[in-house]
């Protein structure tokens, strides 16, 4: 007998479970579908969840490093070398919003009771929200949004990652490039050591002369020595974040610059969390009106059902200006992703602006160091032909020298924005690779 009345119990509380979904003004059950097969990547979403325009954007990013280069190489390996921390975060916000995705359904729970003869009652309390003004679907919406935030934090990492891995591996090839550039200059600096050193020696130049040539000297020493600590420095940094050594230069230096029609991660990463704050709301604002429910128990003394009203927050005298605090948030969670619209697009109109500039500045010190170089063999022809002194033809020559190093300063400058450009657009990286 005690056995039929539980059953009617559970019946009941599952016929009224059934009830719910009919009703219009009950919470909606779109995440009820459980998960097929395994993502086989982080932001790959589940057969039969609700998709996300947040996630979709990021997976359709394709990376502007060409696959197979020495850029593309450098940058897989920082991704594949990653502990992903933030990946972690991602697959608990998803485990959170598949609990959440359920909570639609009755609960069940142990209820003990004492009687008024100190007996101890146990038995089972079964309880199905029937309306409660939207608060548990706000709770999915929640929790969908965490994972977009979740997903958008995994991108920024990753793609600061690689940033991070291929700058350090231009900084080895500028560094190498200046050294080379520096070896050169020494070997002709010393050249130029021995001639007046045999023109002092025969009284023909001031010992000062002298002097000022191995000053020189030792200042291209030192901005050799520099260059080469500086790719060796890169080099350590950059096996110590990817595991890997990387001795093969780029076949073509030039990245070439990233898609503009690609939004912003940080765009993005607002408009999650502004989806996220809304849902919150949403969360509050039910908590502060009342709910219905239907529970029913089955005990070893009887079973029954029945239905409860209730808040889950007490009303006071200032809940009118706490659903008002709570409205407002709404505006602010919008005018958030305005400002990192707006921050977006002046990151963009100064990163291009600099391209363009180190471009130019490129171009003129290139054209400058050739100049400097044309002047550089007329004043050595011109010494030959006794009409300059070696002192001129040092003076000229270290001028071009220094040109050459401006001219690569501005050349691996462009390369290191359009990274950064990159970066902050998420295209350093597939968006399925991780």
């Amino acid at each position: 007998m005690h056995l039929r009345r539980h059953i009617s119990a559970i019946a009941l509380l599952c016929s009224l479970s059934a009830c719910a979904e009919t009703f219009p003004f009950l919470n909606e059950t779109g995440s009820e579908t459980e998960t097929a097969t395994a993502p086989s990547s982080s932001f790959t979403q589940a057969d039969g969840e609700q998709g996300s325009e947040v996630i979709a954007a990021l997976l359709d990013r394709r990376s502007f490093l060409e696959q197979g280069s020495s850029y593309g190489t450098v940058g897989l390996a920082a991704i594949t070398a990653s502990s992903r921390s933030s990946e972690a975060e991602l697959t608990s916000a998803k485990l959170r919003a598949e609990a959440k995705s359920k909570n639609w359904l009755p609960t069940i729970g142990p209820s003990v009771s004492l009687t008024s003869l100190g007996d101890l009652v146990a038995g089972i309390l079964i309880e199905q929200v029937l309306f409660d003004n939207g608060r548990r679907k706000a709770e999915r919406e929640f929790a969908a949004a965490d994972v977009e935030v979740a997903a958008v934090n995994l991108s920024i990492d990753m793609n600061n990652r690689v940033e991070t891995a291929v700058a350090l591996y231009v900084s080895a090839l500028k560094g190498d490039e200046k050294a080379a550039l520096g070896s050169r200059a020494l070997q002709q600096m010393m050249e130029f050591e021995r001639i007046v050193t045999g023109r002092v020696e025969g009284g023909v130049s001031d010992r000062a002369d002298l002097r000022v040539v191995q000053s020189k000297i030792g200042g291209m020493r030192s901005a050799r020595a520099t260059a080469h600590e500086a790719a060796a420095t890169s080099r350590a940094e950059l096996k110590a974040l990817t595991g890997q050594e990387f001795a093969t230069a780029p076949s073509r230096l030039s990245l070439g610059t990233p898609p503009d029609s690609t939004r912003f991660l940080t765009v993005l990463k607002a408009s999650a969390e502004a989806n996220r704050s809304v849902a919150q709301t949403k969360v509050e604002r039910a908590g502060l009106l009342p709910q219905v429910s239907a529970a029913g128990s089955a005990t070893t003394e009887g079973s029954g059902a029945g239905l409860t009203l209730d808040l889950a927050t007490p009303l006071g005298l200032g809940t009118p200006a706490l659903l008002k605090a709570i409205e407002s948030a709404r505006e602010t969670a919008e005018r958030q992703v305005a400002e990192a619209e707006e921050d977006a697009r002046r990151n963009y109109s100064r990163q291009t602006r600099r391209l363009a500039s180190y471009r130019r500045q490129q171009g003129e010190a290139a054209a400058l160091a050739r100049s400097s170089y044309e002047t550089y063999r007329l004043f050595q022809a011109q010494f030959d032909a006794g009409q300059r002194s070696v002192l001129d033809v040092v003076a000229i020559y270290e001028e071009w020298i220094q040109r050459e190093q401006a001219h690569i300063d501005s050349k691996y400058q462009v390369l290191l924005i359009q990274l950064e450009l990159g970066r902050d657009l998420g295209v350093l990286a597939d968006g399925d690779m991780f």
